[in-house]
């Protein structure tokens, strides 16, 4: 009998987001199973997401999931030859065959993509998209590998170098189980801009919503940049697990208690995270873009959302989004929808969040900024011209008519802040 694994409560008080912390530490455990025999009649969360009705139409064939994460065991036998070749963005810590090594990673691609071992696959774990492939991409270390201080001081970039590498090296689906929700979290510019500019290749991006629902209920990144699906984690009830953390950004919910998942020394454990929510949530996804694959990120994020089961009042809440997940609804309603590009607005995000800089990047600086300046600097001019005396005589027709109370012309309501 394995002993408990405890529940890492991470509290950081880091100066600033430095590569990507996990929202759920490596998933706490219970009863460890050798063997994985009967196990997947415990997984209530397959069937709290309607799977066998969405396996009806696809299993996810054809679709590939990036893990960014912790690594992946390409050789458990829940996962063998559904695992590509990947990256490894941390270059240091534990290697294959240390204890510390793809524990979380592993977990996650397993509710992602398990597909059970044995005979006709019965023993072991199932996941939500058992056909899909994975593409792991290590971007950080485990909670206890010894280098995990090390890489986070030294691969400040990882994360959002992965994203841009699992983008460019054909991810339908990225999977961010991981998150920075301390006291000092912050959007990171690299990470934003990396986000987008997997949205603009047509990676659908998913994260957790975080584990801070006891504890403030702080702001997670990368869950609350713009265009990811954050996902909240519910108990086996719907209702929305007391660790789950309650924000703004929530766009739905998934299962993330009691959550059955494989480990690399081929026992298995039971876990609790959000997670492991965005785990199936990307799972989810996984199955809609195997049936519907010229749907964009937005498209796919808007069904995802509008199909949501268990939908709380008012149509959407902080705690659970619009409700848990229903990849068979979405398949279904999306089939009513005529495929859109992926066409990211520059400037439509609130100041709660900033652009990259980078040249190129969708939201980055380009005409809008050149524009800007020139703006600024005809503002700066007539300011010191009026200082000196100088009073402009403009037509009747140019004159610019005095705001009305309201804060527009007219009355109307004041035009949006910059990005």
């Amino acid at each position: 009998m394995k002993r408990v694994l405890r529940p890492l409560r991470i509290r950081r008080t880091l100066a600033a987001l430095v590569c990507a912390l996990l929202a759920l530490a490596p998933v706490t455990a219970g009863t460890a199973h050798a063997q994985g025999e009967g196990l997947q009649r415990q997984e209530w969360a397959l069937k709290a997401l309607h799977a066998k009705e969405a396996w009806k139409t696809t299993k996810g064939r054809g679709v590939t999931v990036a893990v960014l994460d912790t690594g992946v065991d390409g050789s458990h036998p829940d996962l063998r030859k559904n695992v590509l070749d990947g990256k490894d963005m941390v270059g240091i810590g534990a290697e294959k065959g240390d204890r510390h090594w793809a524990r979380h990673g592993t977990a996650m691609a397993g509710i992602i993509a398990g597909h059970g071992h044995g005979k006709d696959g019965k023993d072991g774990v199932l996941g939500i998209a058992p056909e899909a492939r994975i593409l792991p991409v290590r971007v950080l270390l485990e909670e206890k590998d010894p280098q995990r201080g090390k890489a986070r001081d030294q691969r400040k970039t990882a994360l959002a170098d992965g994203i841009r590498w699992a983008a460019d090296h054909g991810a339908d689906v990225i999977n961010l189980s991981l998150g920075d929700d301390s006291d000092a979290a912050h959007p990171d510019a690299r990470e934003d801009a990396a986000v987008r500019y997997a949205l603009r290749k047509g990676a659908v991006v998913v994260a957790s919503a975080g584990n801070g629902g006891e504890d403030g209920d702080h702001v997670s990144y990368p869950a609350a940049y713009p265009g990811v699906i954050a996902v909240a984690a519910v108990d086996r009830n719907g209702a929305r697990a007391a660790f789950s953390t309650r924000r703004w950004y929530a766009t739905v919910a998934a299962p993330g208690k009691d959550i059955l998942i494989a480990d690399p020394d081929r026992s298995y454990y039971q876990g609790w995270g959000t997670s492991a929510a965005a785990a199936f949530t990307s799972g989810a996804v996984a199955l809609v873009r195997a049936a519907h694959p010229d749907l964009s990120p937005t498209q796919i994020k808007k069904l995802i959302s509008d199909t949501a089961g268990h939908t709380p009042e008012g149509g959407r809440s902080d705690a659970v989004g619009t409700g848990v997940v229903d990849p068979a609804a979405a398949i279904e309603m999306g089939s009513h929808i005529e495929p859109r590009k992926q066409q990211p607005a520059v400037g439509e995000y609130g100041k709660e969040y900033f652009g990259s800089g980078r040249p190129g990047d969708e939201g980055g600086p380009g005409w809008f900024a050149i524009l800007a300046a020139v703006l600024g600097a005809v503002l700066i001019g007539v300011a010191l011209a009026v200082h000196r005396g100088f009073t402009p005589r403009l037509p009747p027709r140019l004159r610019i008519r005095p705001l009305r109370p309201g804060g527009g012309p007219g009355g109307g309501p004041a035009p949006p802040g910059g990005p």
